[in-house]
């Protein structure tokens, strides 16, 4: 995932996070401020995952969730 996209996304998938990663707090994720590297470093402290491992689960969730976002704005036929 370009990280830079990931800043701009920040404020649609801040609220999923908790859904998705239910051990992080608000303060946690105020902290994020939709800076990659940092989110990827939270998950590898609340979840013993490996930096790779914490980039392919956020680069997954976010994909996952722009795909369901443009499932709901498509128009139906």
């Amino acid at each position: 995932m370009n990280k830079d996209a990931f800043v701009g996304k920040w404020k649609q998938v801040r609220g999923e996070a908790r859904v998705w990663w239910g051990k992080l707090t608000d303060d946690d994720l105020d902290k994020v401020a939709g800076r990659f590297d940092v989110f990827a470093g939270l998950l590898q402290e609340k979840y013993g995952y490996s930096r790779e491992h914490a980039e392919e689960e956020i680069d997954k969730r976010v994909t996952e969730f722009e795909a369901n976002m443009n499932r709901k704005t498509q128009p139906r036929r």
